[in-house]
C-alpha cells in the first residue's frame, strides 16, 4: 500500500549556491525507502543542476525535525555531480547502465553515490517528456567528460563572496617560510634546506614552487632531469633520521641514457648516504605494495557491498560475508600498507637510517607511506590542524592527482585510483585502535572523504599547485577581472555550524602535559576480533548465518585460519621487524610518542560509520561505541559543571567552552552509526526474511521487541 501525501499547494524551490543555475526539472517523482521492500516512500521535484542532483519534497521547506549534524552545503536528499558513481535505468524489472545518449527512457531511475548511498526514483508518474528531461540531463551531467573550467568550483569561486573563517591554523605550505618553519619544527634545518629553484615552475609543473632536500644538493643537479631522481625532503625523526621520497626515472631508456641516469644516481646517493654516519634505505614502493590498478579492482569489490538496494540484497548475502570481504582483498592491502609504515619507522627509529621512498612520480603510494609514517611518529600530526597541514604538505603541494586518481571530469577510469581514501582508512585503523591519542574523531575523518566530492573546495580538484595556479586567473561573473579565491576544505565552518563541528573533536583526547594513565591500560584491554561490526540486534534463526548461536563455532574456524595464514604468510616480517613490533605492543602506550597499528589478522577492520551508515539493517540501536562515548560525555558534562560552580563560588572567570561538547542524551535511543543514521528520517525495523520471521514463536515476545528500535522520524536527543 502506497501512502500518498496531499499535494503540496506551495512550489518547493530547490536552495541555490551562489553561482548554481537550475538546468533540468521533473515533478511527481517517487522517492523510494530503502528499507524492507515494500513500495514506501514520498512524492516530490527531482532537479539537476549544475552542482547537484536535489530531490525537494514538502520537508525540504521546513526546519522542523533538523538533525543535530547537518552539512550547510550538501542536504541528505543532494548528491553533487561529483558524487554520481554509477546511473542504473529498470526496464521491465531489469536493470540496465545508464550512459550517453538514451534511445528509450526508463521507469525507475537508482543513483549510486561514491559516499555509497543508493536512490531509487520511480518515474511512472511523471510527464513523458519531464522524464526525457530529467533523465537525460542527470546522466549528461554527472557521466560525461567536462573540461576543468566547467567544473562548479569555478562558478562558485567567481560568484560567491569571499567571507570565510580567519581562524584556520592550518599550515598551507604555500610560502618558503612554510617550509623553513617546518624544517625548525622537526630539526631538520641542520642537514637540509628549502630550495627556490622552482619559483615559475622551471624545473617541473609537477613539483611545488617551494621544496625541501638534502643540503649537499646542487641547484644545477635539480635542474638536470626535471627534479627526477632528486630526494625531496617530507619529515625528520628526533633522532635525526630523515623520510624522503624520489620519483624514479623511467624504466623504458636507451643504454646511453639509462647508463647516464645510473651514473646521476650514484653520484646523489654518495652525497646522502656516508656509512657508518649517515645511512641510507631504499625502498622502491612500486615493487613491494600493490600497484594502483590492483587497488582500484579492490575498491570497487568492496564498496559492491554496501551499496545495497534493498532488505532482500542485504540479507542474501549476509550468510557469506567473510568470504564476499576477504575476496575484495581490500582489507589485506590495508594491512600492507600498515605493514610497510611500520618497517619504515623501525628503520627511523630503531636503525637510525634515512629511508628514501621511491615511485614513478611520488605522488601516489609515496604520500601515503610518508602520510602514515609522521601520523604513527609525530603526534603534532594526530592533532586536527597539524593532520591537515600533513595533507596540505604530502598531498595537496605534494603533487597527488587528484583530479585523475577522483575521476572528478570523467576522462579516463584508467588513471582511477581510490589512493587518498586508502590513506584515511589506514588512517581509521589507527584512531580506532588508540582513540585518545588524536585530537580529532572518526565522524572527521567520514566528512574529509565526503568533501573529495563537494566542488566548492580547491583542495581535492587540482593534480599540482602549477595546476591550480595557472587555473587561478579568470573573469568574474561580476565583469571584474582578477584571481578566483579558492575555499579550502580545511574551514569546516562552510559545511557545519558550531554544534555539528563540535562532532569533529574527540572530547577524550589526551592532552600532551598529563597523559592519562587509567585511560592508557583499559584502551587494550580487550579485543574486538571481528572483521566487521556486528549486524542488527535480532533474535537468532537457526536457518540463517552470521548470528551467534550457530556461528561462533564457524568464526572461530575463520578467524583462528586467517590470523594463522597473516602471521604465517611467506611476506612474514623479518626478525628484526618482528622484535620490534612485538616489543612495542608489549609496553605501556604512549599517546604522545611512537604509535604502531595492530596488524595481525582481525586487527584490521572495516570503516562501519562510513560503509554501513546508509544501511538501517547494520545500525545498532542503543549499541556501539556511540552507547559508551555517550556515557563518558554526560560524565564529563558533570564534572564541567561543578567546574564552574568552583569557579563562581571562588569568583574566577570560567576558562574553556563549556558548550564545546556535543551532549548525547539517551544513549539508548542512538545508533551505533550516530551521527549519520540521524539523516535516515524513516522508522527503520530489522527487516528479516520471511523465513526467519516464521521462526520467531512468541509473537508478544516480538511485539515488545519492536519497541526497542528507534523511529528515527523523531527527535532523537
Amino acid at each position: 500500500e502506497i501512502h500518498i501525501k496531499e499535494p503540496i499547494e506551495k512550489e518547493v524551490n530547490p536552495h541555490l549556491l551562489p553561482g548554481e543555475l537550475l538546468l533540468c526539472e521533473a515533478s511527481t517523482v517517487y522517492k523510494y525507502m530503502q528499507e524492507d521492500g515494500s513500495n514506501r516512500g514520498t512524492y516530490g521535484k527531482l532537479v539537476c543542476t549544475n552542482f547537484k542532483i536535489s530531490f525537494l519534497d514538502d520537508d525540504s521547506a521546513s526546519d522542523d525535525n533538523e538533525p543535530q549534524f547537518k552539512n550547510k552545503i550538501v542536504g541528505e536528499n543532494d548528491i553533487t555531480l561529483q558524487c554520481v558513481d554509477q546511473i542504473y535505468g529498470v526496464y521491465d524489472e531489469k536493470k540496465k547502465l545508464l550512459t550517453g545518449q538514451l534511445r528509450k527512457y526508463p521507469e525507475k531511475l537508482i543513483i549510486y553515490c561514491k559516499d555509497l548511498r543508493v536512490f531509487n526514483f520511480c518515474l511512472r508518474y511523471t510527464k513523458e517528456e519531464e522524464v526525457k528531461r530529467i533523465v537525460s540531463g542527470i546522466v549528461h551531467h554527472s557521466q560525461t567528460p567536462k573540461l576543468l573550467k566547467r567544473l562548479f568550483l569555478f562558478s562558485y569561486a567567481s560568484a560567491a563572496p569571499n567571507n570565510t573563517d580567519g581562524r584556520n591554523q592550518t599550515v598551507m605550505f604555500e610560502t618558503l617560510e612554510d617550509w623553513r618553519d617546518e624544517l625548525e619544527r622537526t630539526k631538520g634545518n641542520v642537514k637540509y634546506k628549502a630550495v627556490t629553484t622552482n619559483e615559475g615552475y622551471r624545473v617541473s609543473e609537477k613539483l611545488p614552487l617551494y621544496f625541501v632536500v638534502p643540503i649537499c644538493i646542487s641547484e644545477e643537479s635539480i635542474l638536470k632531469y626535471e627534479g627526477r631522481g632528486i630526494p625531496i625532503w617530507c619529515w625528520s625523526c628526533h633522532n635525526g633520521a630523515a623520510l624522503l621520497k624520489m620519483s624514479a626515472f623511467p624504466k623504458e631508456q636507451d643504454d646511453s641514457t639509462s647508463q647516464m641516469q645510473k651514473a646521476f644516481l650514484d653520484g646523489i646517493y654518495k652525497t646522502i648516504s656516508k656509512p657508518p654516519y649517515e645511512l641510507l634505505k631504499m625502498d622502491d614502493l612500486s615493487s613491494s605494495l600493490p600497484s594502483l590498478q590492483d587497488i582500484q579492482t579492490a575498491y570497487t569489490r568492496f564498496k559492491q557491498l554496501f551499496l545495497i538496494d534493498n532488505s532482500t540484497d542485504f540479507w542474501a548475502t549476509d550468510v557469506k560475508w567473510f568470504s564476499l570481504l576477504e575476496s575484495t582483498n581490500w582489507l589485506e592491502i590495508i594491512r600492507r600498507v600498515l605493514k610497510k609504515a611500520i618497517e619504515v619507522a623501525e628503520c627511523l627509529e630503531i636503525q637510525h637510517t634515512n629511508v628514501l621512498l621511491i615511485e614513478e612520480t611520488a605522488t601516489d603510494l609515496c604520500c601515503v607511506i610518508s602520510s602514515l609514517v609522521q601520523v604513527m611518529m609525530d603526534s603534532y600530526s594526530r592533532t586536527k590542524s597539524g593532520f591537515q597541514s600533513l595533507i596540505q604538505k604530502e598531498w595537496v603541494i605534494g603533487g597527488h592527482c587528484f583530479l585523475d586518481r577522483c575521476n572528478h571530469l570523467h576522462k579516463s577510469e584508467k588513471e582511477e585510483a581510490p589512493v587518498f581514501l586508502l590513506l584515511l582508512n589506514c588512517v581509521w585503523q589507527l584512531v580506532q585502535q588508540y582513540p585518545p591519542a588524536f585530537e580529532f574523531t572518526e565522524t572527521y575523518l567520514t566528512v574529509l572523504s565526503d568533501s573529495l566530492y563537494v566542488p566548492i573546495f580547491s583542495t581535492f580538484f587540482f593534480n599540482s599547485q602549477h595546476q591550480r595556479d595557472t587555473n587561478k586567473s579568470g573573469e568574474s561573473l561580476k565583469t571584474q577581472s582578477g584571481p578566483f579565491r579558492f575555499l579550502t576544505v580545511w574551514d569546516w565552518s562552510v559545511q557545519f555550524d558550531p554544534k555539528a563541528q563540535a562532532f569533529l573533536n574527540n572530547p577524550l583526547y589526551a592532552e600532551k602535559p598529563k597523559p592519562d594513565r587509567s585511560q592508557r591500560k583499559t584502551a587494550r584491554f580487550k579485543h574486538q576480533r571481528q572483521l566487521s561490526l556486528p549486524l542488527t540486534q535480532t533474535k537468532p534463526s537457526t536457518k540463517r548465518g552470521f548470528f551467534r548461536e550457530e556461528t561462533d563455532h564457524l568464526i572461530k574456524n575463520i578467524l583462528g585460519k586467517r590470523i594463522g595464514k597473516f602471521i604465517n604468510s611467506s611476506d612474514e616480517p623479518p626478525n628484526s621487524l618482528r622484535e620490534f613490533y612485538d616489543s612495542w605492543h608489549s609496553k605501556p602506550v604512549d599517546y604522545h610518542g611512537l604509535l604502531l597499528p595492530r596488524i595481525d589478522g582481525p586487527e584490521i577492520k572495516v570503516w562501519a560509520q562510513r560503509y554501513l551508515r546508509w544501511i538501517p539493517e547494520a545500525q545498532l540501536h542503543g549499541g556501539g561505541t556511540i552507547a559508551t562515548a555517550a556515557k563518558i560525555l554526560d560524565l564529563m558534562e558533570e564534572v564541567q559543571s561543578l567546574q564552574v560552580k568552583m569557579d563562581e563560588e571562588r569568583s574566577q572567570a570560567v576558562s574553556g567552552d563549556i558548550h564545546s561538547v556535543p551532549m548525547l542524551r539517551n544513549s539508548a535511543r542512538l545508533s551505533s552509526l550516530f551521527p549519520f543514521a540521524l539523516l535516515q528520517r524513516q522508522s527503520v525495523k530489522p527487516a528479516l526474511p520471511t523465513s526467519t520471521w516464521k521462526d520467531l514463536e512468541d509473537e508478544d515476545d516480538l511485539v515488545k521487541r519492536d519497541d526497542e528500535f528507534v523511529d528515527l522520524s523523531g527527535d532523537m536527543l
